[in-house]
């Protein structure tokens, strides 16, 4: 499946390609990016899997990663959308997981909830998943916001690769 490009007021959440590359793997090297995922900067090799892993899923799966960039002048913020990491965590199977992840100097300006609340959007009217479920570090309190605003519910609780980390659900609306 070819990935849907979609727009918001601030927003162009556009299919992962090699303009956004650079962009990418220097967002994550910056150890702030990466303190609740991963817990670790991500070296140019650890990005490229991801990178490649994340466009990769919409031809497996209908579903996968997007850029989210600013509408403006074309600077990617961040990316994110949903995916299957078969991490081992019993109530994420069946289920696409949303995630996310953005650039410092993107942080604390809304981008995180209108880009995802976006995603969930096309979930809900393209996709038809009749659930998203998703799962946050403890101690990311600005992640666990964005679930609450996007009306994901706590179900759970996991010891998962990036540590401990709360299981949240959302159902399909509309």
């Amino acid at each position: 499946m070819t990935p849907a490009t979609l727009t918001t007021v601030r927003l162009l959440i556009e299919p992962l390609a090699m303009t956004h590359w650079e962009a990418y793997a220097t967002m994550w090297a910056d150890p702030r990016t990466t303190e609740f995922i991963g817990g670790k900067p991500r070296t140019r090799t650890e990005s490229w899997g991801k990178f490649s892993a994340s466009a990769g899923l919409w031809y497996l799966l209908g579903y996968g990663y997007w850029a989210f960039t600013d509408r403006e002048n074309g600077a990617l913020l961040g990316v994110g959308g949903l995916s299957q990491w078969e991490r081992g965590i019993a109530e994420l199977d069946g289920f696409p997981e949303a995630g996310w992840g953005f650039a410092p100097d993107a942080w604390g300006k809304g981008y995180a909830t209108e880009a995802i609340g976006a995603v969930l959007g096309w979930s809900d009217t393209v996709l038809k998943a009749s659930e998203v479920r998703c799962i946050i570090d403890l101690g990311n309190s600005a992640s666990h916001r964005v679930a609450d605003k996007l009306g994901f519910l706590k179900i759970g609780y996991s010891e998962d690769i990036i540590g401990p980390t709360n299981i949240y659900s959302r159902k399909r609306r509309g």
